[in-house]
């Protein structure tokens, strides 16, 4: 699949590059992106959830009325969880959720979303580019005029720039990723991938390696 570089005021550059099969045209597994996805979902819990059970609960351990005799169901403590203010019964308590999956899975699972983001003709390529200061309102226009201003988008850089982090940071529908950093869950929730072609380069040498 070949896609035209963008300059970032949407005009194109006359250049082309293209998206290699190994990381944008392979066949997809989409057990393995669910697994992934719920991996980076499941890491983000804290875990931190907590019920009080009958034996948590501050309260009389009197039996409230007699066994038998009574014409109603029998009874122990008013901290039973049948009663108001009770125990809760099978309730929550903090845990672990992280859950591991091995690289070569988790790799599958990121070239399966590329792939599917290629078919669906979701990516973008654009020239690289640096902010000498940090402005929200040049990334906002730049987002503008490749008119992608109200799609979720991904912007995935090939080194860390901080002014253009901070710039992007208080745009709620955009993110700013290292091609390192890129996962599973941020590719499938953008409506849009803008790779910069320094960027791109990396991503295919980082993904082709066994």
């Amino acid at each position: 699949m070949e896609l035209t570089v963008k300059k970032i005021n949407g005009e194109d550059t006359g250049r082309k590059v293209s998206l290699i099969d190994s990381v944008f045209g392979i066949e997809p597994n989409d057990h393995a992106i669910y697994l992934d996805v719920k991996q980076i979902m499941n890491n983000k819990r804290q875990g931190t959830h907590d019920s009080r059970e009958r034996s948590d609960v501050t309260g009389s351990t009197r039996k409230l009325k007699r066994q038998k005799g009574t014409g109603t169901a029998r009874s122990g403590d008013i901290k039973s969880p049948v009663f108001r203010g009770g125990g809760r019964v099978f309730g929550p308590h903090p845990r672990d959720y992280n859950m591991k999956l091995n690289k070569k899975l988790k790799k599958l699972a990121r070239l399966s979303a590329l792939t599917y983001k290629a078919i669906d003709n979701e990516i973008m390529i654009i020239e690289d580019f640096k902010f000498d200061s940090i402005k929200t309102k040049n990334f906002q226009k730049i987002l503008n005029d490749l008119q992608v201003e109200n799609q979720k988008t991904l912007l995935v850089v090939s080194e860390a720039d901080r002014n253009l982090y901070f710039s992007a940071r208080n745009i709620p529908s955009s993110k700013v990723l290292r091609v390192e950093t890129i996962n599973t869950y941020d590719i499938l929730n953008s409506n849009k991938i803008v790779f910069m072609e320094g960027a791109l380069k990396n991503t295919e040498e980082l993904f082709s390696k066994k």
